[in-house]
């Protein structure tokens, strides 16, 4: 079983920033992997940024350049940096952890990009 606590998210305006912090409650080195997704309204799930074994990093296309993925081992967390924040980005951002072959999800946290 891991837990998955998320912080970060609220309002910003077009060309912001914002951190997304989610903190497992096991070592991340025994993950198979952790990062993020989001869901806008009316739309399905999809991956933004994720760690892999290996310390392999993974980018949707649409982050690329201006989300970068980021990982502090000593806290147990993964953040999210998220600059140039567009309208488009707003969503529910969901960190997600791998442990064997099961699937974690953090509650989610609201990402609103707006002037």
């Amino acid at each position: 079983q891991v837990q998955l606590m998320e912080s970060g998210g609220g309002l910003v305006q077009p060309g912001g920033s914002l951190r997304l912090s989610c903190a497992a409650s096991r070592s991340i080195f025994t993950l198979n992997a952790m990062g993020w997704y989001r869901q806008a309204p009316g739309k399905e799930r999809e991956l933004v940024a994720m760690f892999t074994s290996g310390d392999i990093t993974n980018y949707a296309d649409s982050v690329k350049g201006r989300f970068t993925i980021s990982r502090e081992n000593a806290k147990n967390t993964v953040y999210l940096h998220m600059n140039s924040l567009k309208p488009e980005d707003t969503a529910v951002y969901y960190c997600n952890a791998k442990y064997l072959q099961y699937h974690f999800w953090g509650q989610g946290t609201q990402v609103t990009v707006s002037s």
